[in-house]
This record gives structure tokens, sequence and C-alpha cells, in this order.
């Protein structure tokens, strides 16, 4: 979608608030899906890790893993395309190849690679639903795992096949599975969105309730104070 869609959307939704001034959403644009944790994980290795995935808008993506505990630091951003398109209104074209992307630095002492695939699965966004998610629609807006390295991308295939056998999901997982190029942070007003932004329509609907959801699937992975980008020390 065009950034005037997503302007379009939080439009609409302040119309359906208007209706009712107690109004709180029972379910996200994304319904949570409890899954199994992978049969594989990735190997720990030292020092902290780094995972880049993308689900859609990257503001409900990066709240949920900055509510996950073992995470360090989730920065919204961009990652497919190339340096001279990363930008939001470029992107917002849905030309340029690149994917609204989160990427985390996580401890592997706390929290592994697999936890981390199973709660973006779970309940960060909806892997069937092709190029878009909730109102938004685009390539820009694809499921996709950029992997750092082999141990990553087997770690991966091998869940969505997992996932796939255990048919947990009312249709295929259509995420895309690739190496990582490069990520490129978004525009600082991008960043801590969420948590900045907590009263705005857009994320009222779509992704607060992503937010509850990791509470009730991964209370014990969950962080009731989120890990901000504006707080984060991150040294690696």
């Amino acid at each position: 979608m065009r950034f005037i869609s997503r302007l379009a959307a939080c439009a609409a939704a302040l119309s359906a608030l208007a209706l009712s001034a107690s109004f709180t959403p029972s379910r996200a644009a994304e319904e949570a899906v409890v899954i199994p944790p992978p049969a594989i994980d990735a190997k720990a290795g030292d020092g902290l890790q780094t995972a880049v995935f993308a689900g859609g808008c990257f503001w409900g993506v990066q709240g949920v893993f900055q509510h996950t505990a073992g995470v360090v630091n989730a920065v919204s951003g961009y990652a497919g395309g190339s340096k001279a398109t990363a930008s939001y209104m470029t992107v917002s074209t849905g030309t340029t190849g690149h994917a609204e992307a989160v990427e985390i630095k996580y401890d592997p002492k706390q929290v592994s690679y697999g936890k981390l695939l199973q709660i973006f699965f779970s309940v960060a966004h909806d892997p069937t639903q092709l190029n878009r998610q909730g109102p938004d629609s685009g390539t820009q807006y694809r499921s996709a795992i950029f992997t750092l390295n082999e141990d990553q991308k087997k770690v991966v295939d091998a869940y969505i096949a997992q996932l796939n056998g255990a048919k947990v999901y009312g249709g295929p997982i259509v995420t895309k599975v690739g190496p990582l190029d490069r990520f490129y942070p978004a525009e600082a007003y991008h960043q801590d969105y969420l948590t900045l932004h907590p009263s705005q329509p857009y994320i009222v609907y779509n992704d607060l309730p992503k937010i509850d959801n990791l509470k009730k699937l991964f209370p014990k992975d969950y962080l009731e104070k989120p890990t901000l980008v504006s707080s984060a020390k991150v040294t690696n």
C-alpha cells in the first residue's frame, strides 16, 4: 500500500472509533496461531546474534520483538533492495525490491533463533498472506526472512516444512527466504513507533493485539517494558 493508503486506513479506523468511545479491539488484523517450536534450532554462538524478519508494516513487528526477552535492540528498516532506494516514500511505491523489515539483535543465552522464529510465525504476522498484511498490500509488505548464514537458512527451511506439514494454518506458508545483502535502518520517526503512538488507530487495531497475544502465548518470553531503539546499548 502507498503511504496515503496507510493514512486512509487510519482515517477509517478513526471513523470506527468515533462510533464507540469505549472501543477496544477484540482481535488483530492477523490472528495469532498456536504453533509448535522448531524441531531444530540454530547454534547459539558467542556474543550477540542478529535476525532479520519482514512481516508487513514494521511498526508492529518491531513492537513485538521489543517486548521479547533476550532482544537487546529491534530496529525498523528496509531489506531486499539497494541503498539508493532505502527510504520510506520510495519503498512505499512497491517497486524497489525492499521489504519493510526489522533487524533484531539478541542474546542467544536468553532467547534462541528458533524461539524468535516461533514468535514471528505465531503472533507477529500471518505467513500465509502473499504480499500483504492486514490493510497493507504490496511487495514491501511481504513475509520474508533474510538469513545471515547457512545455519539460519537450515533452521528456517526446516521450520517452514515442519509447520506446513503440521497444517497449523489455513493455507501454505508463503514466506520468502533468502540471504541478507544489507539492512538499512528506517527514518528516525519510524523507530519505537508503537510505543510512542499507542493511541493511533492503525496501532490500536493492527498492532497492540499482537503485543497482547505475545503476552498470552509466550508469557515466559514477554517483557512488560519494551526495549526501545532510543535507549538500546548495542556494541555489535
